[in-house]
């Protein structure tokens, strides 16, 4: 297939790709991203709808060990607590509370990385940007867009040479979500799947 064959299926399959974790607020999907390594968009939204009940003045002062409580639900949770906490703080005496559209202020947050860098960019200020997580990676694997040994940075570079860099923000959702909800880790739905003829896990 070529590229945009693969585009326009991917348009066909996922045609109104959207952000799954809830937020109103820059810094809330920036600590909601942070979150999710480990869990699930679903046990992140669950935490969050109580988590944002406070704004980032209260957390930032709210003791770690309460905010501990709240997101237990998504797992390391005595550590996570201590980055949302730092983050609120350290983005009130920073930025006046902002998330800026600037990658190396937002890499340098705790608990912050390249990948939770990609989403909010990309979310937030539409920066061109693929950000690989368990789905991407397994979906770009089986359909050949990476080798089955890559890293998630070689996964990214590939991906970014491999289509229009005006496409990317949108492909990055479509690839998750076709990993979510179609090319799933365990039992795939294979069956009418537009990529069949070049899936290397169908055809191993």
């Amino acid at each position: 297939m070529t590229t945009n064959e693969i585009l326009a299926a991917l348009d066909k399959v996922i045609p109104n790709p959207i952000c799954a974790l809830d937020y109103n607020k820059d810094y809330e999907l920036l600590i909601a991203v942070m979150l999710s390594a480990q869990s699930t968009d679903k046990r992140v939204n669950m935490v969050t709808k109580e988590l944002f009940k406070y704004d980032i003045n209260e957390l930032a002062e709210m003791e770690a060990s309460e905010i501990e409580k709240i997101i237990k639900p998504v797992g390391t949770q005595k550590r996570k607590s201590e980055y949302v906490k730092r983050i609120c703080q350290i983005l009130l005496d920073k930025t006046d509370g902002k998330v800026p559209l600037d990658r190396a202020f937002i890499e340098s947050l705790p608990g912050i990385g390249h990948k939770t860098c990609n989403v909010v960019l990309s979310e937030i200020y539409d920066v061109p940007a693929i950000a690989v997580d368990t789905h991407v990676s397994r979906v770009s694997k089986r359909l050949g867009f990476a080798g089955y040994l890559d890293d998630v940075v070689k996964i990214e570079e590939k991906l970014c040479k491999k289509f229009p860099k005006e496409k990317w923000g949108r492909l990055h959702l479509q690839l998750v979500l076709f990993g979510r909800h179609y090319c799933k880790s365990q039992k795939p739905l294979c069956d009418g799947c537009p990529f069949s003829k070049i899936c290397t896990y169908k055809n191993l």
